[in-house]
């Protein structure tokens, strides 16, 4: 890693994550294979603030480390990529234990358990899932019944999402993604000090 760390992909320490190496990671993974409009990609690490964005206006309570949880959804992606569904449902159970590991040690490295709860789960997927329809219909070129048909049908969201669906200079987004991070983990800092 860019920050001098070793990260061994079999068998990650939470020792060896840094935010750093995440956010550079992710502004830098392009999402939909970088089949999407405009002049720059659609970056992971856009998409995970995106996510964390709808996750949020799901549930307006949702405290400092659930939001934390909805940004680092997509974390291990930033050593071993952005896989199109179809495909890693073909690469089978190995591809899904080096990310469920990798997952694990990023969350144990930041403060959360190696596993969200069934609930956090729910909203992970359900907030992943309206940003890929969008996604989909504003970037990737699918038609709102094309969407439909591969995502199901979207969940209604009365929130302002500004720019987040506008693809961002690589920098933006790393620093866009690092900002967060640090403003949840400060947060989250704040709820478990005596």
């Amino acid at each position: 890693m860019l920050s001098g760390r070793r990260l061994d992909l079999l068998d990650p320490s939470p020792l060896d994550v840094e935010i750093v190496d995440i956010a550079h990671g992710l502004a830098r993974v392009a999402r939909w294979n970088g089949q999407t409009a405009g002049p720059h990609v659609f970056s992971v690490a856009q998409h995970s603030l995106l996510v964390e964005a709808i996750g949020g206006a799901f549930e307006p309570g949702l405290p400092a480390a659930g939001r934390l949880e909805l940004l680092l959804h997509d974390a291990p992606e930033y050593v071993i990529g952005d896989i199109i569904s179809p495909f890693k449902a073909a690469i089978g159970h190995s591809y899904k234990a080096v990310e469920n590991r990798l997952l694990a040690a990023i969350r144990l490295r930041f403060g959360l358990t190696p596993e969200p709860n069934a609930a956090m789960q729910r909203l992970s997927k359900r907030a992943d899932r309206l940003s890929a329809y969008l996604e989909a219909t504003r970037l990737a070129g699918f038609s709102q019944v094309e969407a439909v048909r591969v995502f199901g049908k979207p969940d209604r969201l009365d929130a302002d999402l500004g720019t987040l669906l506008d693809p961002w200079p690589t920098a933006e987004a790393q620093g866009a993604f690092l900002a967060r991070f640090h403003a949840l983990a400060d947060a989250l800092q704040g709820v478990s000090a005596p």
